[in-house]
């Protein structure tokens, strides 16, 4: 399910995205278990950075209502943050896209904050796309598991504690839940962003 760029906004949104899956796909190529914990890394910031600046906007002007989307925030942070916990059980990072890892959260940590602060909608549009793109990785990372090119390893006990699998459970079955995951959040997000056009035309 794509959502098409209708604004400038959308449009930028969009590039930008298509430009950070450029550098993964050349960087990464089908080793998806690596790409996973690098990205899952990146994955983590928006609803850190989004729930953050959502609470401090609701105590600058003492107004209530800004907690589901707080919750729902934080909650898609925490998720994501399983989703890198889980992959470096399978994948075993090395030294060096651990360091990759730390430079990848500094810079985006730092870039999606100023993108947040003054463009919110953008902000929840981008993230939108980057699960769009996680959603269509987990898939290639499915075809790569069911033809045989990637071991269909047990899935780590944390997965399965995380999910409730069964006891059984594989690597495909942990990325049929992520790809779940990643879905929802690519629905809220790109919610989030419409909601903002919904309160301009109400304005």
């Amino acid at each position: 399910m794509h959502y098409q760029p209708i604004t400038i906004s959308d449009r930028v949104a969009l590039i930008f995205t298509k430009s950070m899956r450029f550098f993964a796909d050349t960087f990464f190529k089908t080793r998806y278990g690596h790409r996973a914990v690098v990205l899952e890394t990146v994955a983590g910031v928006p609803g850190m950075v989004a729930g953050m600046w959502t609470h401090l906007t609701s105590l600058r002007r003492m107004r209530v209502g800004y907690g589901p989307k707080i919750r729902t925030l934080l909650a898609e942070a925490e998720n994501e943050r399983m989703h890198l916990m889980t992959f470096i059980e399978i994948a075993k990072p090395n030294l060096f896209e651990r360091y990759l890892v730390l430079i990848a959260q500094a810079v985006f940590w730092n870039l999606f904050f100023v993108i947040y602060v003054f463009f919110p909608r953008t902000a929840h549009r981008i993230v939108g796309y980057f699960e769009e793109e996680a959603v269509y990785s987990y898939t290639e990372y499915l075809k790569e598991i069911d033809s045989g090119r990637t071991p269909n390893i047990p899935a780590p006990k944390i997965a399965i504690d995380y999910w409730k699998l069964a006891p059984d459970a594989t690597l495909r079955d942990v990325v049929i839940a992520v790809r779940e995951d990643e879905a929802h959040h690519r629905d809220t997000n790109h919610q989030f962003a419409k909601e903002y056009d919904e309160q301009r035309k109400t304005s």
